[in-house]
C-alpha cells in the first residue's frame, strides 16, 4: 500500500492535534498551547504540552514526544495503518488503496460498517423506549449503570422481525447487504428476510478500531418476557454468524477498551462472556476480553499477546473453579504450549465455587476479583498440578508415568530455548517432589524433610510449599528490592551486597540494575520519586508486585511506613536469613543430584556445606 509523505502531511493538516488528544484525555489551554496530565505515565501536575501550530506533543516528565499519528498509535495501542484509518475518517480523507480491486472491496466493507453502525444506533434507541422498559430494567438489575450502557452501546432488538429491515431500507440499504452483515436471515418459506436478533438485549461487538462488526443477543429472563406460546426454549445467547467483517475465531469482545488499558499497564484478562467484560470494565478492570461463544483459538491467544506493549506478555485466563473449569484450562494449554516464546506465557485464574467474574465483582467488588488474580497459577505450575494433585504416586511405575506425561507436554513447545527451560524446571520439580531428604541420610540437626505435598482441587490451586525455603525463594528478591525502593537512603551501606546479587527472575534482575543506576545518579532521591522513575522505565507491573501489601505483610520493614532508622539493620538481617535458607536448599537439592549421578565429588562438596551450616548454627 502506497502511503506518500504528501498524504501524511495532508492528514496532519486536516486534523487538530489538541482536539484528537482532547477526545481521549482532558486538556486545558495554556497560552498558545494546551496542557494535560500525561496519558503515558502517572502524574498529578500536568507536564504534557500540545502545540497545534507545530503539530507535536511533548511530555517534560517522561519524554513522550510525537505527532498526531504516533499519539493515536501509542494511546490506542494500535498499528500504523489502523491509526491512519481512524484519523482519515475524522479528516474526511480516503487512505490510498493499492489497486481498483482493493478499492472496490474497501468500499463494500465501508458500506457494511455503515450499515452495522446504523443498526447499532437503532438498537440503542429502542432500549430507551418506554415499551421496552423491561430490557432496561434487566440491565439495571444486573448492576450495569446507565453510563456503562452508553459506553458499550448496549441496545435492544424488538420482537418484530421486519422492524429493523424497514428502518434500514429507508436509509438506502438492500436486503442482500443486511444478510451479508448477519442481521437478516433468509426465509425458508418464501417470504421476505427477517431479523436474526429478535426480543433480545443487544451487545455490539467492535473491532480493534472501534467499528461495529457483529452482535451478541441475550434473551430476557422468563419473568420479563411474555408467556411462552409453545414449548420452544430460545438459547440464552446467540451471536452473529461469520461475515466478511467478522471472524469468530479471531475476534475478542472488548478489544478497543482492553488495548487502551494494556497501553496504560493494566493486565489483559480473558473472561467468558459479555457481562463479565462489562462488569470488569465498570469496576475499573478494563483489560477484560471475551471469546465469541467459541473455544479460545490460537489467533485469539496471539492477539492478546500483541495487545501487551511490554516484552513480558502474560495475560490472565479466567475459569470456573470446578472440574469443568480445569478441563477448559487443559484444552487451552494444548493451544498455548506450541506458541510459547521468550516473554510470552499465560496465567490461570480460577473463580471461587459458584462465582464468575460478574457475580464476584457484584458481591465483593473489584477487590474480590483482584484477590482471585493474586492467586493465579502460572502455566508451568498448572501443568504440574493437573498431573500430580490428588493422585497416588507411591510406586516407581506411577512416578515414571507422570514423568512421561509431563515430558510429552513439554515436547509440544516449539521454541527450543523455552522448551529447554521447561525441561530444566521439570527435572528440578520431579527431583524435589519424588525424593525427600530422608532418602539420602540426615545431615540436618533437628530438621525434618518428610513434608508431603498437599493435594488440592484438580488444577486450580498451586501446591503449597513443602519446605521453608520455597516461600523465601519467592519473596526474597521482592522484599530486598522493596526495602531499597522505599528507603533509598540505605543504599550506601548495602550497595556491595545488592550489586553482587543475581536474581533468577530476569525482570527482577533488570529492575535491580536500573535501581542501582538511578540511585548512583541521584544519591538523595526520595522513595516516591524513585518509584515514578522506575515506572516510567517500563516496570509498572513489577512495582505493583513488589511494592504491595502482600510483600509488606511478610516484612514490614520494607514498607514506606517503616521507621527509617531501623530499615537497614532489618534489611541486612533478612538478607542473612535468606542466605541461610538458600544454603539449606542447595544442600537438599545437592543430595538428590549426588544420589542420582552417583557422584563422590558432589558428596564431598555437600559434606563441606553441611559443616559450614553446623558451624553457623553453633555460632
Amino acid at each position: 500500500m502506497s502511503i506518500t509523505p504528501r498524504f501524511l502531511d495532508e492528514l496532519r493538516s486536516r486534523v487538530n492535534l489538541s482536539e484528537v488528544i482532547g477526545q481521549r484525555v482532558k486538556v486545558t489551554r495554556a497560552g498558545r498551547e494546551y496542557k494535560a496530565c500525561c496519558p503515558f505515565h502517572h502524574e498529578k501536575t500536568p507536564s504534557f504540552t500540545i502545540n497545534d501550530d507545530k503539530q507535536f506533543y511533548h511530555c517534560f516528565g517522561c519524554g513522550a514526544h510525537g505527532d498526531v499519528i504516533k499519539f493515536v498509535m501509542e494511546h490506542d495501542n494500535i498499528g500504523f495503518m489502523d491509526a491512519l484509518e481512524i484519523l482519515a475518517a475524522q479528516a474526511g480523507l480516503q487512505v490510498p488503496k493499492p489497486s481498483p480491486q482493493e478499492a472496490q472491496k474497501a468500499k463494500k466493507e465501508k458500506d457494511l460498517y455503515e450499515l452495522l453502525e446504523d443498526a447499532t444506533e437503532y438498537f440503542q434507541k429502542h432500549l430507551l423506549e418506554p415499551k421496552n422498559q423491561d430490557a432496561l430494567r434487566y440491565l439495571i438489575e444486573r448492576g450495569i449503570s446507565r453510563e456503562t450502557i452508553a459506553e458499550f452501546r448496549i441496545g435492544f432488538s424488538p420482537d418484530d422481525g421486519q422492524a429493523l429491515r424497514s428502518y434500514l431500507i429507508e436509509r438506502g440499504y438492500k436486503d442482500a447487504d443486511m444478510i451479508k452483515a448477519g442481521i437478516l436471515k433468509k426465509s425458508t418459506k418464501g417470504g421476505p428476510p427477517y431479523a436474526f436478533f429478535r426480543d433480545r438485549v443487544m451487545f455490539p461487538v467492535p473491532d480493534r478500531r472501534g467499528r461495529i462488526v457483529a452482535f451478541g443477543g441475550r434473551v430476557l429472563p422468563d419473568h420479563l418476557r411474555p408467556p411462552r406460546r409453545s414449548d420452544f426454549t430460545p438459547p440464552k445467547y446467540i451471536n452473529s454468524s461469520e461475515t466478511p467483517l467478522f471472524h469468530k475465531g479471531r475476534m475478542l469482545y472488548g478489544e478497543p477498551t482492553a488495548r487502551r488499558a494494556a497501553a496504560e499497564g493494566q493486565p489483559i484478562i480473558l473472561v467468558e462472556g459479555y457481562l463479565d467484560v462489562i462488569s470488569c470494565a465498570q469496576a475499573g478492570i478494563r483489560g477484560a476480553l471475551a471469546p465469541m461463544g467459541t473455544s479460545v483459538t490460537e489467533d485469539q491467544i496471539l492477539s492478546m499477546w500483541a495487545m501487551i506493549p511490554d516484552f513480558t506478555k502474560v495475560p490472565y485466563l479466567c475459569f470456573d473453579g470446578d472440574n469443568a473449569g480445569a478441563k477448559a484450562a487443559r484444552r487451552i494449554c494444548d493451544r498455548v504450549l506450541p506458541l510459547l516464546e521468550p516473554g510470552r506465557s499465560v496465567n490461570f485464574i480460577f473463580m471461587p465455587d459458584g462465582e464468575d467474574p460478574d457475580s464476584l465483582i457484584k458481591g465483593q467488588g473489584a477487590a474480590g476479583f483482584q484477590k482471585a488474580m493474586a492467586q493465579s497459577v502460572p502455566l508451568f505450575d498448572f501443568l504440574w498440578n493437573s498431573y500430580t494433585q490428588g493422585r497416588n504416586l507411591k510406586t516407581p511405575e506411577l512416578k515414571a508415568g507422570v514423568k512421561a506425561q509431563l515430558e510429552d507436554e513439554v515436547a509440544k513447545i516449539a521454541h527450543k530455548d523455552v522448551q529447554s527451560y521447561y525441561k530444566s524446571q521439570l527435572s528440578r520439580k520431579i527431583s524435589d517432589f519424588f525424593f525427600s531428604r530422608s532418602d539420602f541420610g540426615n545431615g540436618n540437626r533437628g530438621g525434618s524433610w518428610k513434608n508431603k505435598p498437599q493435594a488440592g482441587r484438580s488444577g486450580m490451586i498451586p501446591v503449597k510449599p513443602r519446605s521453608p525455603y520455597a516461600q523465601v525463594k519467592t519473596l526474597f528478591p521482592k522484599v530486598l528490592l522493596a526495602g531499597v525502593i522505599n528507603h533509598p537512603h540505605i543504599f550506601d551501606d548495602i550497595e556491595e551486597i545488592l550489586t553482587g546479587m543475581v536474581f533468577a527472575n530476569m525482570r527482577h534482575e533488570m529492575l535491580k540494575q536500573l535501581l542501582i543506576g538511578i540511585i548512583a545518579d541521584d544519591p538523595d532521591i526520595e522513595g516516591d520519586k524513585l518509584v515514578e522513575k522506575i515506572q516510567n522505565s517500563g516496570f509498572t507491573q513489577e512495582i505493583r508486585d513488589i511494592c504491595s501489601e502482600s510483600v509488606y505483610v511478610h516484612a514490614s520493614f520494607c514498607s514506606p511506613a517503616a521507621a527509617k532508622e531501623s530499615v537497614q539493620s532489618k534489611w541486612l538481617e533478612y538478607y542473612s536469613d535468606g542466605n541461610a535458607v538458600g544454603l539449606e536448599e542447595e544442600i537438599h537439592n545437592g543430595w538428590m543430584r549426588a544420589y542420582l549421578d552417583s557422584s563422590e565429588e558432589d558428596e564431598e562438596r555437600l559434606r563441606a556445606l553441611l559443616s559450614m551450616k553446623v558451624s553457623d548454627n553453633d555460632g
